[in-house]
């Protein structure tokens, strides 16, 4: 199935002015994308016996959604016809679990939604998953942009913090290349906040 172009200036505005409507509308199902950062061990990260609980991103509700983001100046809008998988921020909770598990260097990982208690929290802000044009027909600058805290899970103490903002040309103005510069700037801050995680935390109590 071929993605859809993007929207005309009119009908971009008319979809904006329909962004608070949770359904995609009606007409053929989008075209699901799975996000698929590349993640491995991390070398120079430090072996860690503590055990981490990641929580979904606080994101705002432009991007708590499976809609694809995209800006064209103060312009807020999706891509036609294409979706993600899930909601942003339960895909970003997912992979965070995934890096720092792949990183080979942590005793346990879980999400917060397992009911595991560990030593400690990664709690994260989601403040831009987006595909950034300066020119209408060229392809998109992506942007992932996460707020990351390391709190004890005790003391409820914050440990470090990190603000981790990557970004990632698309090879062309389609939506597969849209998505493998997500996923190519998604690895980057992954990569980061994992090995921050693991560099931050301190022998659990």
């Amino acid at each position: 199935m071929k993605p859809e172009k993007l929207l005309a200036p009119a009908a971009a505005l008319a979809l904006l002015m329909l962004a608070a409507c949770s359904s995609l509308g009606p007409g053929p199902a989008p075209q699901l994308y799975v996000l698929a950062p590349q993640l491995g061990p991390l070398a120079d990260a430090p072996q860690v016996s503590a055990q981490f609980v990641v929580a979904e991103p606080d994101t705002p509700e432009s991007l708590n959604t499976p809609r694809i983001a995209l800006t064209r100046g103060v312009m807020l809008d999706y891509y036609a016809g294409a979706a993600w998988a899930d909601r942003v921020p339960a895909l970003i909770q997912g992979s965070l679990v995934d890096a720092l598990d792949k990183s080979g260097k942590i005793a346990a990982v879980a999400s917060d939604t397992q009911g595991v208690r560990g030593d400690f929290r990664l709690e994260t802000q989601l403040k831009d998953f987006t595909a950034h044009y300066d020119t209408p027909d060229g392809p998109p600058t992506i942007t992932v942009r996460i707020v990351a805290k390391l709190v004890e899970s005790d003391g409820r103490q914050i440990v470090a913090s990190l603000d981790s903002v990557h970004s990632q040309q698309a090879g062309a103005n389609t939506v597969p290349e849209v998505v493998a510069a997500f996923d190519s700037a998604l690895s980057a801050s992954l990569e980061e906040i994992a090995g921050f995680a693991l560099k931050s935390a301190p022998a659990p109590h």
